[in-house]
C-alpha cells in the first residue's frame, strides 16, 4: 500500500517570529521622491469605527454610490525637528559625519537624551557646512522628537527618530532642514487627503504560545501516546539539529508588520468629528489633529503607528479626497 503524502501544514511566512526590540518601529528603506519634504510621520492609534463615503474607484460596481467602509482613527499630534544629520560614505558603508542640534528644545525631550550644555550651534553649522563644501557628504536627514504629552495617551517620555528627507539634490536637502530645525511640523503639511502610505506598526503581543496556535499545525488524534497539541517530527536522527523551518513554541505577537498603499480617507484638527460619544475605548477623545486611515492598521491602541510616502504607488487607485457622507460616533461603550 502506498504511503499517504500530503504538503506541509503551516505557514511560514513570516519567519522567524521574532519579538520586536522596541514598540517605535524601524524603517529600512526610504522612497525616492523628488519633491523636497518629509517622507513620513508618526501617530497614535486611537481605535476604529465606520463611515459613509461615495464610492470613487474606478471600475468598480459600486462605482458613484455610496457604501460603508470601516476606517481607523490615528491622533497626529505635531513633532517637533530638534537635529540634523549628515551622513558620508567609507569603507564599511554610510557613517555619519556630524550633527547639528536646535536651540530650543521639548521640555520632555531630557527624559529621552542628554541635552548639551552651552551648545555653540554656529560652530555645528560650520563644521557640516565644511562636508558639504568639500563634496563628502551623500545624504541629510532630520532628527525629530514626538510630542505625546499633546495626545490622549497617558505618557510625557518622547521618542526620538531619525526621518529621510525628499529631494534632488543634497543642497536642496540641506537647505530645507535648516529651514525647520527647531520647528513644528504637523500632518497636513506631510501627507493630503485621499493620499496613500504605507504603514509601519508592531503587532499586539500574545506571548508564549505553542505550535497550533502559532504556526496553525494540525491536532493529533487523540490515541497519540505523547501531548496532542505539537509538532510530530522535529527533525531527523541526521543532522541531529532542528531546522528553523520546524514549527515551534515561541513569541506570538509583538512583531514588526508593514502594510502598502493605506488610503487617507480625512485630515483635520477637530478631533469631535470622529470621537465617539464617551471617548474611544481604553483611549479617551481625540485632542489633537487626527487621519482617517482606509481599513484596520496593526498594532493596540496607543500603540505608536509610523506612516511613510508609499514605495509602490499605483496609477489606477483614485488620489482626490473621498466624499464622505456620514461617521459613526454612538458610542463604544453599549449606549446611544
Amino acid at each position: 500500500m502506498p504511503e499517504k503524502t500530503h504538503p506541509r501544514r503551516g505557514s511560514l511566512a513570516h519567519a522567524p517570529k521574532k519579538q520586536a526590540s522596541d514598540e517605535k518601529p524601524r524603517i529600512r528603506s526610504w522612497p525616492e521622491k523628488r519633491e523636497v519634504g518629509l517622507l513620513g510621520f508618526p501617530g497614535y492609534k486611537a481605535g476604529m469605527t465606520h463611515i459613509f463615503m461615495v464610492d470613487d474607484h474606478p471600475g468598480r460596481r459600486t462605482e458613484g454610490q455610496e457604501i460603508n467602509v470601516p476606517v481607523t482613527i490615528l491622533e497626529v499630534p505635531p513633532i517637533r525637528v530638534c537635529g540634523i544629520r549628515v551622513y558620508g560614505e567609507d569603507y564599511e558603508g554610510e557613517k555619519a559625519l556630524t550633527e547639528v542640534w536646535a536651540e530650543d528644545f521639548s521640555e520632555d525631550l531630557s527624559k529621552t537624551v542628554k541635552l548639551p550644555d552651552n551648545y555653540d550651534q554656529e560652530e555645528a553649522f560650520g563644521n557640516a557646512q565644511k562636508f558639504m563644501d568639500n563634496g563628502k557628504v551623500e545624504d541629510v536627514v532630520i532628527l525629530f522628537n514626538t510630542q505625546p504629552r499633546l495626545s490622549s495617551i497617558p505618557k510625557k517620555k518622547p521618542k526620538v527618530m531619525e526621518l529621510r528627507l525628499g529631494g534632488d539634490s543634497i543642497e536642496d536637502k540641506w537647505d530645507y532642514s535648516k529651514d525647520i530645525l527647531g520647528e513644528e511640523v504637523r500632518f497636513s503639511e506631510v501627507f493630503d487627503e485621499g493620499n496613500y502610505s504605507d504603514i509601519f506598526a508592531i503587532t499586539k503581543g500574545k506571548g508564549f504560545e505553542g505550535p497550533v496556535q502559532r504556526w496553525g499545525v494540525k491536532i493529533q488524534p487523540s490515541k497519540v501516546q505523547q501531548a496532542r497539541r505539537h509538532t510530530g517530527v522535529l527533525g531527523p536522527w541526521n543532522p541531529n539539529s532542528i531546522m528553523s523551518s520546524v514549527p515551534t513554541s515561541g513569541q506570538e505577537g509583538y512583531h514588526q508588520r508593514m502594510e502598502y498603499n493605506k488610503r487617507i480617507l480625512k485630515v483635520d484638527d477637530d478631533g469631535e468629528e470622529v470621537t465617539p460619544n464617551g471617548g474611544f475605548l481604553r483611549f479617551g477623545n481625540i485632542e489633537n489633529d487626527y487621519v482617517m486611515i482606509k481599513g484596520s492598521v496593526p498594532g493596540s491602541t496607543k500603540r505608536m503607528i509610523f506612516m511613510r510616502k508609499p514605495m509602490r504607488e499605483k496609477e489606477e487607485l483614485p488620489t482626490t479626497p473621498p466624499d464622505i457622507t456620514y461617521v459613526d460616533t454612538s458610542s463604544q461603550q453599549g449606549g446611544n
